[in-house]
């Protein structure tokens, strides 16, 4: 099939908007095969705006008179606006992004055909094999071997070729257990955890049904593994499911393991949201934020009915006990769900961030994405840097993968669609991860930008990293060899200031989050909102007491008409008018910033600065501030917010999650 199918009309005039915050870009708007652009007249800036179509997760269109309106609605959260002339063209142009946003081939998608300066095919491809991390593994215990059983992908299509598996056990007790378990997905070495010899594992649930069916050699493998442990080591099965759901799992061939069958091993279940509950929990979300006319209380009541934040806390609390039973108890965890490609992922990934050094910088966590997520990984993409070559021996990360990118993040929020397999798990996985970075803000080397990069690729890409739903299916497509891998672009220098983390300083321990509801967050900005608010109390208080020096001249005989006609001076000036309306915006933006910030640093933040922005803004107006006295003020006004700052985040850093 050809694009150019596709294609009802090749050109229009329209103009863009943006978002409040940008100006209206007016032009030529044309329709490629995987683009939508639009091209400014000669008097305007001549740089070209781009939308990659396969980000659309939702089109709109009215007509009216002789144009036409499109409302693009993207995966990235983005709500874009075009105003078409023409009504022809506007109904020509909407049902072309709806066909070219919806192709699910994969190998016609925009990464086959993306070819930018300076990135070559194959960059960032090439990682080391699994027997470089297999020599790491050796170094510390011999209990641990490289298999190729699943060489052809017989085993698992969503494995690996080489995995590392218990030395006691054979590949045809691998094949065995393979089929006992949901997708093959049989228990495999996910970390080493160097300090307590103890290791984490995942897999899918056993295949009992509901004649509590056994496999010898899976409960072999599950012995073999608390054998290559320290002596007397114990093991715990996280279960990501609900006792209930577990049982109903039983009766559809699903199930857990049997407590007999698996002496050493105690099962724990902690409950995970996944799928289409998680999915629209997703879609409230946005829409709660989308909605700018709702008071305080109702934003409120909306944020925590879509239980956002309650999947961020269950999920950080699953990690840390994950990581804490490793760490503390010396024991070993396997972690499934049901298929295991999804809130086992996440505990996983999340738990080996609290543990390993390595994977809080930016080549770990890279490398770590790909291992948890996507495919095998050797090398990360970029060299370790060599501030953190002390901490090497501390973690071992091993080769897994599996998630289904392609069915997950199909949709995003605005999409119309019935939910099929759309959920937002790996978004999730970022807000938790930001949830760490915001309690630990010098212990992770890379900063909010690369999240928010993971998550636009994630959804819509030009690069392969995550196109097809495992590594199967990436072979067969020759997605190493025909695309470009997204850390060869974000390894640029240009990219790199943006993702880094400047405050990040080396730290060889465990980072423990707080899960209770006062240290969990909505993900966004705050830092700029509340200098902003300072900006707009402080800054214009000097006006308006400028402006205010005209009530001296009214004099009126009766209280009423005094307060009447001091009114009507006030607001009938423009000079006060207008700061006066600055300065309730900056009430309001502090009341809504309230909602996501911690009080003990708003607080203190925003007054201070404020001081600091009528000092200012009255020396400009030529006022008497005081002189060396008001700038030593401000000095100390500077410190003492450091102070409070500094503070917030010690007593952060040390706290302890109770599980």
């Amino acid at each position: 099939m050809e694009f150019a199918e596709l294609i009802r009309t090749g050109q229009a005039q329209a103009e863009l908007l943006r978002g409040p915050e940008e100006p209206p870009l007016r032009g030529t708007l044309c329709i490629t095969g995987h683009h939508l652009l639009l091209s400014p007249g000669p008097q305007a800036t001549p740089d070209l705006w781009l939308l990659l179509l396969r980000n659309v997760d939702s089109i709109e269109k009215r007509v009216a008179g002789d144009s036409g309106t499109i409302t693009l609605r993207c995966k990235d959260l983005r709500v874009l606006q075009l105003d078409i002339e023409g009504v022809e063209a506007t109904l020509d142009i909407a049902r072309s992004i709806e066909a070219l946003s919806s192709l699910e081939s994969v190998i016609t998608s925009f990464p086959f055909f993306y070819r930018p300066k300076g990135l070559r095919l194959g960059d960032a491809w090439h990682f080391h094999p699994p027997e470089c991390y297999y020599k790491r593994v050796a170094r510390e215990t011999s209990a641990w071997r490289l298999s190729e059983a699943n060489e052809d992908f017989s085993l698992c299509p969503s494995y690996p070729r080489a995995v590392i598996v218990p030395r006691a056990v054979d590949d045809s007790a691998l094949a065995r257990s393979a089929r006992f378990r949901q997708g093959g997905r049989f228990p495999v070495l996910s970390y080493y955890h160097a300090p307590s010899g103890t290791v984490l594992l995942r897999a899918g649930q056993p295949l009992t049904g509901p004649q509590k069916r056994r496999c010898s050699e899976d409960e072999e493998l599950l012995r073999a593994v608390l054998a290559g442990a320290r002596p007397g080591a114990r093991g715990f099965i996280v279960d990501t499911r609900s006792p209930q759901a577990a049982k109903q799992a039983r009766m559809t061939g699903g199930g857990t393991e049997a407590k007999a069958a698996y002496p050493g091993w105690k099962r724990l279940h902690r409950p995970l949201e996944r799928g289409r509950p998680l999915q629209e929990s997703f879609v409230h979300l946005v829409e709660a934020c989308g909605d700018l006319e709702q008071s305080m209380d109702r934003w409120l009541n909306r944020l925590e009915s879509c239980r956002w934040l309650s999947h961020v806390k269950e999920t950080l609390s699953t990690a840390c006990l994950a990581a804490q039973s490793m760490e503390q108890e010396g024991a070993c965890v396997l972690v499934h769900g049901a298929d295991g490609t999804d809130s086992t992922l996440l505990i996983t990934s999340l738990a080996q961030l609290i543990l390993d050094p390595l994977s809080r910088t930016m080549a770990g966590f890279q490398e770590l994405i790909e291992r948890e997520w996507i495919q095998v990984s050797g090398r990360p993409a970029q060299p370790y840097p060599p501030s953190i070559h002390f901490l090497m021996p501390i973690a071992l990360p091993l080769p897994q993968a599996g998630h289904p990118f392609q069915l997950r993040c199909a949709h995003s929020a605005f999409s119309h669609a019935r939910p099929k397999h759309e959920a937002p798990t790996f978004l999730l996985f970022l807000d938790c991860v930001w949830q760490l970075g915001r309690q630990f803000p010098l212990s992770l080397e890379f900063g909010e930008g690369m999240l928010l990069a993971l998550f636009d690729h994630a959804y819509a890409s030009p690069f392969g990293t995550f196109l097809c739903n495992n590594e199967k299916e990436r072979c067969l497509c020759e997605v190493r060899t025909r695309t470009h891998s997204l850390w060869s672009g974000l390894s640029q220098p240009k990219e790199q200031r943006k993702l880094r983390n400047p405050l990040y300083v080396p730290n060889p321990l465990a980072i423990w989050p707080s899960v209770e509801p006062q240290s969990l967050r909505l993900w966004q900005g705050q830092v700029l909102a509340l200098v902003l608010v300072a900006a707009l109390w402080g800054g214009t208080q000097p006006l308006l007491k400028r402006a205010s020096s005209r009530l001296q001249q009214v004099h009126e005989r009766t209280w009423a008409r005094q307060l009447l006609q001091e009114m009507k001076t006030l607001f009938l000036n423009p000079e006060y008018l207008m700061p006066f309306s600055l300065n309730q915006c900056g009430s309001l933006l502090y009341y809504l910033t309230l909602a996501s910030t911690d009080l003990t640093l708003a607080v203190p933040i925003s007054n201070s600065l404020a001081i600091i922005f009528t000092l200012i803004v009255g020396k400009v107006l030529g006022e008497d501030i005081g002189g060396k006295r008001a700038f030593a003020g401000m000095a100390l006004t500077v410190a003492g917010i450091t102070l409070c700052i500094t503070s917030s985040v010690t007593k952060t850093q040390g706290q302890l999650s109770a599980l």
